[in-house]
């Protein structure tokens, strides 16, 4: 084993890791007070992260695909950085006051979690990098500690954590001993043989999607999600909304399509067969449904969003069910449309916070003549998530649609959750146009008192035109997404 070349591979990781430490150095000294220079380090670390990827191999793999590299991976690392580098100037305008230093170190840590998450096709790393990024995670969202809202928001979220990482492992141990290996690639090999499913790794597949399903606010497993929207940092909510969903689904692609395929099963409707594809299919449906429905209800904006979030995983995992591996594609596009749109709605979520101390509805009144320039840009958002062309939004889930009825030659019984997944995305409508009637139609309830910095005005609007930018031309990303999910290994 060259330790040599392991460690070329994982510079990136290595890069944001002493950033982080740099950050946790500066935070002892004198310049712990120094926002801005914090988040120079912090940004300094994604970057140079970022061009590091650059230099490496295109395909490479070591320690039984403990580490894996290839343009698939090396897309979604660099938007794993993207995005973390757009919470931490968030961060800096933030509520956050005392201990900010440790703040960005733990954007950081969590950083490197969802790197390596998207780096690996080996079962303990994945169990490991999904731990690290959920532990970082935890503390940002509880980071307020004289915050009553962010200490139970914490809490619930660290106990569901905990319970599902124990389901995750307990069903990754029963896949490993049905098939004797954890690389996804032999798993999916040992699987192969056909013949009537093995009652352990039926019961390991529904273990692992109980971890999986909590990592990517699926219903069942959503309950902590609305809480911890609500009550954590915007800038926490922002990443745990954006970064964690795309590592969570991109991880959530390689294990069901890579490693279980061959016992995906069916759910065709009078036609299912035992597998992973039911069991999905159940989770999108009341994902759907739930996280629309209970939009509809929501008074403040931050739970909201979450359950607009929940619905928006149902969408993902629909494709998966109904495309199987053709869905890849079409769930990885949508999830990185979803994550820079949500990361920029938080952005405006956090700006109105600053400047009327709340982000219920009626903070959002008036809100166009006090901020023109952050109402549009949350009107491009939340259209946007609505799928009202022509937005990046709107080509998302035409592509996921289109994906899903190609399919219907050889399998059209799965057009019942086609039909209502499209009835709820109408119902969507609503709630986004309460929002977008608070700001543009309703009378101007609370004045500004604190504008949003320059810095973060200056993202909100780039994610904003990058939204409709990628709308206008999402062969932009598509071409490239499509080509590197060709060469990734078992994907296509």
């Amino acid at each position: 084993m060259n330790y040599l070349y392991l460690l070329q591979l994982l510079a990136p990781e290595a890069i944001v890791l002493v950033a982080a430490l740099a950050v946790l150095g500066l935070g002892l000294g004198p310049h712990r007070e120094r926002r801005s220079l914090l988040l120079a380090v912090t940004l300094a670390g994604c970057v140079l992260a970022g061009l590091a990827l650059a230099f490496f191999p295109q395909n490479a793999s070591v320690l039984n695909g403990t580490a894996v590299l290839d343009p698939l991976t090396r897309l979604f690392k660099q938007v794993i950085l993207l995005l973390s580098a757009i919470t931490a100037v968030f961060a800096r305008d933030s509520k956050v006051r005392a201990n900010f230093a440790e703040y960005m170190a733990l954007i950081l840590f969590a950083t490197i979690g969802m790197m390596l998450l998207a780096g690996t096709e080996e079962l303990l790393t994945i169990f490991i990098a999904l731990e690290l990024t959920s532990l970082s995670l935890y503390v940002l969202t509880g980071f307020q500690t004289r915050d009553r809202a962010s200490a139970e928001a914490a809490l619930k979220y660290f106990l569901v954590g905990g319970i599902s990482a124990g389901f995750l492992l307990f069903g990754l141990s029963l896949i490993y001993g049905v098939t004797g290996s954890t690389n996804l690639s032999e798993i999916a090999r040992c699987l192969r043989g056909g013949g009537p499913m093995d009652p352990l790794l039926g019961a390991g597949m529904v273990m692992t999607l109980v971890g999986f399903g909590f990592k990517v606010a699926a219903v069942p497993f959503h309950l902590w999600a609305p809480d911890v929207y609500q009550g954590a940092p915007t800038s926490s909510a922002a990443l745990v909304a954006s970064g964690s969903k795309v590592a969570g689904f991109f991880v959530l692609s390689k294990v069901l399509v890579i490693a279980l395929g061959p016992a995906s099963g069916s759910a065709a409707w009078g036609a299912f067969r035992a597998g992973w594809a039911p069991l999905v299919a159940l989770m999108a449906a009341f994902s759907i449904v739930l996280g629309n429905l209970a939009a509809l209800a929501q008074n403040s904006v931050k739970r909201l969003l979450a359950y607009s979030a929940i619905a928006h995983a149902g969408y993902m995992l629909l494709a998966l069910t109904v495309a199987g591996s053709a869905g890849v594609a079409p769930v990885l596009f949508y999830v990185i449309v979803y994550a820079l749109t949500a990361v920029g709605a938080f952005g405006v979520v956090a700006a109105v916070e600053q400047c009327r101390g709340g982000a219920n509805l009626d903070h959002f009144s008036g809100l166009h003549k006090s901020a023109p320039g952050l109402s549009l840009c949350m009107a491009v958002f939340l259209i946007s998530m609505a799928g009202i062309p022509p937005l990046a939004g709107f080509f998302g889930k035409f592509y996921l649609f289109a994906g899903a009825t190609a399919s219907f030659s050889a399998n059209a019984g799965m057009l019942w959750l086609v039909v209502l997944a499209v009835i709820c995305n109408a119902i969507s409508l609503y709630y986004y146009l309460i929002v977008l009637k608070h700001i543009f139609v309703a009378e101007e309830g609370l004045a500004c008192v604190r504008d949003a910095s320059r810095a973060s005005g200056v993202l909100i609007a780039l994610l904003a035109a990058s939204i409709v930018i990628l709308g206008l031309r999402p062969d932009w990303l598509l071409e490239p997404l499509r080509a590197a999910v060709l060469l990734a290994r078992g994907l296509h």
